[in-house]
């Protein structure tokens, strides 16, 4: 008997399905190009000359991130186009916290069997990030690894190139006692705590994802899914303004977990209960899952996505910028003196 001839296609891996996929993706990078953009998507390197205007000594600052587990109720609910926008935030923020503003970025996306329409969907999410936090979308890679992921899942991780100048870089170091803390309210969970928060609304609470709560005034699917917000356009102003001590994007571990980063050794940061409004997706889940304060503050950022420091004497000014800006700063806590560490009291 004559063997089966073999080829990529039948290994699992569809060329025409990428190269359909490919086309859509070009066009929606297109739409992020700026002048400093030298080259097109499909080539093996993306070149872009950053403009260095102003600065004295230019430092670039990157960064690369994952959605995470928040990626599986993109799959529950067959909703792809914001993670991509999810993603891009994040990875802006988390530069921002040094004063770098973005230059571009890079995606990888990975599945089992490519769908060209999903992919569309995912690059339509990180296009609209990169564009509104005024960056290009260079370049990326597609990866299709049969056998590897489970039908309809994926994974999604993007790499960020910002700029800053060196004498402007913001590190905490010259955070000092008597520093005011601000925080600014988040859109929801952002991109952290989902395995928790699946774990206990549907599995412990028995929900679907198109269930109403009427505390949140939507879906539960629907809040779980709020974007990752980008500070950038909030914060830049206090950069170019004012003397920021220290910034920090809450994420993974929390307040604590993340501002303790960029604390100096002689000082302790003291955060009030209270003092900010937490979003009722919070309580929703704390109740919903019997969940303690402490891991609560621990896997969820709380309501507060990012902390800015700053001397007492700006409070007031940075307060009005950051109201004009649109945001929701909150006066959370103060800088004392004693041990590097995050104190969060009642």
């Amino acid at each position: 008997m004559e063997k089966e001839k073999l080829n990529y296609a039948a290994s699992g891996v569809d060329i025409a399905a990428a190269d359909k996929a490919k086309e859509k993706i070009k066009t929606l990078a297109k739409a992020t190009f700026n002048e400093s953009v030298l080259s097109e998507i499909g080539a093996f390197g993306g070149f872009f000359r950053p403009e260095l205007t102003g600065m004295k000594s230019p430092v670039l600052i990157s960064s690369a991130d994952g959605v995470g587990t928040k990626l599986k109720l993109a799959f529950m609910s067959r909703r792809h186009n914001t993670v991509g926008e999810d993603l891009v935030n994040h990875c802006v923020n988390d530069i921002l916290v040094h004063g770098a503003r973005p230059l571009f970025f890079l995606d990888y996306i990975a599945t089992g069997k490519l769908d060209p329409e999903t992919v569309a969907e995912i690059v339509e999410g990180l296009a609209r990030g990169c564009r509104n936090n005024g960056m290009a979308l260079l370049g990326g890679e597609t990866a299709e690894m049969p056998d590897f992921y489970s039908p309809g899942e994926y994974d999604l991780a993007g790499f960020i190139v910002g700029l800053a100048d060196k004498e402007k870089i913001i590190n905490g170091a010259n955070i000092a006692e008597g520093d005011v803390i601000i925080g600014l309210a988040s859109n929801g969970l952002h991109t952290n705590g989902y395995s928790l928060a699946r774990k206990v609304i549907f599995d412990v609470g028995g929900m679907k994802y198109n269930d109403n709560v009427e505390s949140m005034g939507m879906t539960i699917g629907d809040a779980l899914l709020m974007t990752h917000k980008s500070y950038l356009k909030s914060i830049s102003p206090l950069i170019d303004d004012f003397e920021i001590k220290g910034m920090a994007h809450i994420t993974g571990g929390g307040i604590s977990g993340n501002f303790v980063r960029i604390l100096p050794d002689n000082v302790k940061a003291v955060i009030r209960k209270g003092t900010w409004n937490v979003k009722p997706v919070f309580d929703f889940i704390q109740k919903t899952g019997s969940i303690a304060d402490e891991d609560m503050f621990e896997a969820f950022n709380m309501g507060i996505g990012y902390i800015v420091v700053i001397s007492e004497n700006n409070v007031d000014n940075v307060v009005e910028s950051l109201k004009a800006s649109g945001e929701l700063p909150y006066i959370i806590g103060k800088i004392e003196k004693g041990e590097k560490e995050i104190v969060i009291k009642d």
